[in-house]
C-alpha cells in the first residue's frame, strides 16, 4: 500500500512539474513572440499569421483522429481522406463554380471514407491499420489516375475581415483575418472540447474507446456509436482537404497533402487526445512551416534548401521522440468489439 502511495504522489508530481514546465516555455514563447513583433512588425504579423492558416488542415485532422481513437478505431488513413476530398472538392469547384457546394462535397466524400473505415474495422473487424493504408492507397492511385492537368478553377475562398477586430494591433491580422474555413477550424476546437468533455455523447464515446464492454452493459450500442463518431470524423478530414484546394491554394496536384495526415497524426499524439492540445500542437507544427518559408524567402543561400524543407518534419520526429512515451493511449484502440 504505502508503495503505491509513493508511486501514486511520484506520478501526481511528475504531471504537477511537467505543467509547470510547460507553462514556463509558453510565457517564454508568449515574450518571445511579443518582442519579435516590436523588432519587425510587419514580418512577424506575416509569420504568425501564416502559422494559423498553416496549422488549420493539421488540426483539423488531428480532430479527426482523436475522435475515432477516442471511440476505439485507428484511422491511419487521415492522409488519403485529406487528399480524396482536396481532389473531389476542386473538381466541384471547376464544373459546378460554387464554392459551398465544393465545400460539402469535400466534406461527404472524407466521410464516405470515414464510414467506409468504419465497415472494415467494425464490421469485417479487419486490422484498422491495414484498413487505413488501404484508404492511402486507393485515394493516392484514384486522384492521380483521374487528375486531369489544366483544368482552371471558379476561384477560391477570400478573406473576410472581422470589421475593427482586424485592426487590432497583432492580433487582429492573425486572428480577425482569415477565410471562413479557418474560421470554422477555431469553432471546431472550442466545440468539440466542449462536446467531448462535457456532454453525454463525450462521455458515451470516451467510455466506448476505454470500456466497451462496460458501456456495452449501460445500453450503449458499440457499433453504432463507433460507425457514427468515425464517420462524422471523416467529414472533419474532409474540410482538411477542402481547405487545401479550396481556401489554401485554389488548385490541385498529385499528392498536394504531402503528408499532412501522417503530420496530423503526431499532433493528435502530441496533443494527448484533446481538441485544444492539438490545436497547440498544431500551431507548433504550422510555425515550424511558416518559418520555413519565411527562411526560403530571405534567400538564405548558405543553407541548402532542402534542410530548410524539412524543418517541419524534424520537429514531427523530435516530438514524436520526446513525447510519445508520456501520451496516455485509450484503452480500447484499435480492438475489435465482439458483443458478449
Amino acid at each position: 500500500m504505502a508503495a503505491a502511495n509513493a508511486s501514486t504522489n511520484d506520478k501526481s508530481g511528475f504531471q504537477l512539474t511537467s505543467k509547470v514546465i510547460w507553462s514556463l516555455v509558453a510565457v517564454i514563447l508568449f515574450i518571445v513572440a511579443i518582442a519579435y513583433y516590436i523588432r519587425n512588425p510587419q514580418q512577424a504579423t506575416a509569420v504568425y499569421a501564416q502559422t494559423l492558416r498553416q496549422s488549420t488542415p493539421l488540426v483539423l485532422g488531428a480532430l479527426c483522429g482523436l475522435v475515432g481513437e477516442r471511440s476505439g478505431i485507428i484511422n491511419i488513413g487521415i492522409e488519403g481522406q485529406m487528399l480524396m476530398s482536396a481532389f473531389l472538392a476542386f473538381l466541384a469547384n471547376v464544373f459546378i463554380g460554387n464554392l459551398v457546394i465544393a465545400v460539402l462535397v469535400g466534406v461527404a466524400s472524407g466521410m464516405i471514407l470515414g464510414l467506409f473505415l468504419s465497415w472494415m474495422s467494425v464490421t469485417l473487424k479487419i486490422d484498422q491499420i491495414i484498413g487505413g493504408t488501404v484508404i492511402n492507397v486507393l485515394a493516392l492511385g484514384l486522384t492521380s489516375f483521374f487528375y486531369i492537368a489544366g483544368l482552371t478553377t471558379k476561384g477560391k475562398l477570400q478573406l473576410v475581415p472581422l470589421g475593427f477586430l482586424a485592426n487590432i494591433p497583432l492580433i487582429g491580422p492573425v486572428l480577425f483575418n482569415n477565410a471562413p474555413l479557418t474560421y470554422l477550424t477555431i469553432i471546431l476546437v472550442f466545440f468539440l472540447q466542449f462536446a467531448l468533455f462535457r456532454t453525454v455523447w463525450g462521455l458515451r464515446t470516451r467510455a466506448v474507446g476505454e470500456h466497451p464492454s462496460a458501456a456495452d452493459t449501460v445500453g450503449i450500442s458499440v457499433p453504432k456509436l463507433r460507425y457514427l463518431n468515425v464517420t462524422l470524423a471523416g467529414g472533419l478530414a474532409g474540410l482538411a482537404g477542402a481547405y487545401l484546394t479550396l481556401e489554401a491554394v485554389g488548385s490541385f496536384e498529385r499528392g498536394m497533402t504531402n503528408g499532412r495526415g501522417f503530420v496530423a497524426l503526431a499532433v493528435m499524439l502530441f496533443g494527448k487526445y484533446t481538441p485544444f492540445g492539438s490545436w497547440g500542437a498544431a500551431l507548433l507544427f504550422g510555425f515550424a512551416s511558416a518559418v520555413q518559408t519565411q527562411f526560403q524567402f530571405m534567400g538564405l543561400d548558405f543553407i541548402p534548401h532542402q534542410f530548410i524543407g524539412m524543418l517541419p518534419y524534424v520537429v514531427t520526429i523530435v516530438v514524436l521522440a520526446g513525447f510519445m512515451g508520456r501520451t496516455r493511449v485509450p484503452a480500447a484502440v484499435g480492438k475489435p468489439y465482439e458483443t458478449e
